[in-house]
């Protein structure tokens, strides 16, 4: 099972994932989210991960051309989108995307066709560290990320219940905020070995 671990915002961040090597490591790079990050400091922390975990950059209906100038920069290797970007905003960006639906209130399903991307994402809301009816995930034979909520206590249910191509936590792997090494582990060696 394919981890990715997002909202990474500190040097010892990367030190936790280049041990543990989740498959993507994620950066919030729309500004005005409690884990945003800005330009240097992206830079930074790419230049210090691991070079086999893929940075995902994260963006919520942002610019194209500043999406694609983090592509360029090589800040990040794949673009996540998490706001109301359409099929064709998508078919702009210069990197694999990754296309985010909130599902919580019922399917996206009937959208899914307009979008031509890598990866689905289906999640609960931007951030909100929620859970969601899993049975309202529309069917889909793209690989997609599943998000929201997941946590050490529902992680083997949700790879059971789901079978995502990907589990992206976020909060799920902080204490009082920020990312704790032993709740990484712990994911990790949940949807790895047990």
């Amino acid at each position: 099972m394919l981890i990715k671990i997002c909202g990474l915002r500190r040097e010892q961040d990367i030190d936790y994932v280049n041990e543990l090597k989740p498959d993507f490591a994620g950066f919030i790079l729309t500004p005005g989210f409690r884990r945003s990050i800005d330009m240097e400091t992206a830079k930074r922390l790419k230049s210090r991960l691991c070079g086999e975990i893929k940075a995902v950059g994260v963006f919520v209906d942002d610019d194209t051309e500043r999406i694609n100038f983090f592509v360029s920069s090589g800040i990040i290797d794949i673009v996540q989108l998490h706001g109301n970007e359409s099929g064709g905003y998508c078919k702009k960006i210069k990197a694999p995307v990754i296309k985010c639906f909130k599902v919580a209130g019922g399917a996206a399903g009937a959208k899914l066709k307009d979008y031509d991307c890598e990866y689905f994402m289906f999640d609960s809301g931007a951030g909100s560290g929620q859970a969601f009816e899993w049975k309202n995930i529309p069917k889909t034979q793209k690989k997609f990320f599943l998000a929201g909520g997941l946590c050490e206590s529902n992680l083997k249910s949700a790879i059971e219940t789901v079978k995502p191509f990907a589990l992206d936590i976020s909060s799920g792997v902080e204490t009082g905020g920020v990312k704790d090494y032993n709740k990484i582990k712990r994911i990790l060696e949940i949807a790895r070995y047990e």
